[in-house]
């Protein structure tokens, strides 16, 4: 009788020589990267388990410099609102983080140092194009310019969009993050505080609101034109009071869990989960 395959959904059985890894956030009960890197961890047979921790923005640089001096520690994911706050106390970042002025993910080096990436970006382009929705030539609203927007923003321009409109209630992180991009990819990024969703091929919610029932729309869906896509970022609920509304006018949309589903084989390059164990 063939041995039943092992249960990857299952906990992992943690030990004295488990890796750790920690997600940190504020809210933290929405993440979903566990459910995803605790099976892919199971999977490849690596002894290491990742682990939600609440922590508000007050205590982030607190909590953070406590965590990498934990020697049992390779790698922290990081989900809002503190992408920006971790950016400045990683030792070195990406291009691309540096563009987007954000990280979400940073790994240990042999030496101790911390890199910081940002993967929001491209696995929310990854998303868009997997669903059919090329970003190349369209004219792009971007509603919020925190972590995740300006990481949509710098993939969007380098995916070719042809004109990307940002929008945020807080004028001087808008004007931090447009003038970012105006160095890489001049001309083709502005920021609006009333964008014309009207002349919009896609519209993306990058802001917290539909994470709690009571919030307010982030965009009148009424002003977009038809077969306009609506993109949201949230992934809990899964279909946003925003999704649900454009849905039912006849708006393609595309989920958040998109973003963060393609972004699970970056993780694995990222934290070098296919190289064998060190000595």
């Amino acid at each position: 009788m063939e041995p039943a395959p092992p249960d990857v959904s299952a906990p992992t059985r943690i030990s004295g020589s488990t890796r750790l890894y920690a997600v940190l956030g504020d809210p933290v009960a929405q993440v979903r990267a566990p459910s995803l890197l605790n099976p892919l961890f199971a999977r490849l047979g690596t002894d290491a388990v990742l682990i939600p921790v609440h922590v508000e923005p007050d205590d982030f640089a607190h909590v953070f410099q406590g965590l990498i001096r934990m020697k049992n520690l390779d790698g922290i994911l990081v989900t809002i609102p503190h992408k920006a706050a971790a950016l400045r106390l990683a030792d070195e970042v990406s291009p691309a983080a540096a563009a987007a002025g954000a990280v979400n993910a940073l790994r240990r080096e042999p030496d101790g140092r911390w890199t910081g990436e940002n993967f929001d970006g491209t696995g929310f382009v990854r998303g868009l194009t997997g669903a059919g929705h090329l970003p190349e030539g369209r004219r792009i609203v971007l509603m919020g310019a925190g972590g995740a927007g300006s990481a949509i923003a710098a993939a969007l321009l380098a995916a070719g969009c042809a004109q990307l409109t940002l929008c945020d209630p807080d004028t001087a992180k808008l004007a931090a993050l447009v003038a970012r991009l105006e160095e890489h990819w001049p001309g083709r990024a502005r920021g609006e505080a009333a964008p014309a969703l009207e002349d919009a091929d896609i519209v993306v919610n990058a802001t917290p609101l539909g994470m709690r029932p009571d919030d307010p729309q982030p965009f009148p869906l009424l002003a977009l034109a038809p077969r306009c896509v609506v993109a949201d970022v949230i992934m809990k609920p899964r279909e946003t009071a925003l999704l649900k509304a454009a849905a039912a006018l006849g708006h393609p949309i595309l989920h958040g869990a998109h973003m963060l589903d393609h972004q699970l084989d970056l993780y694995r390059t990222f934290f070098r989960l296919d190289e064998p164990p060190g000595p």
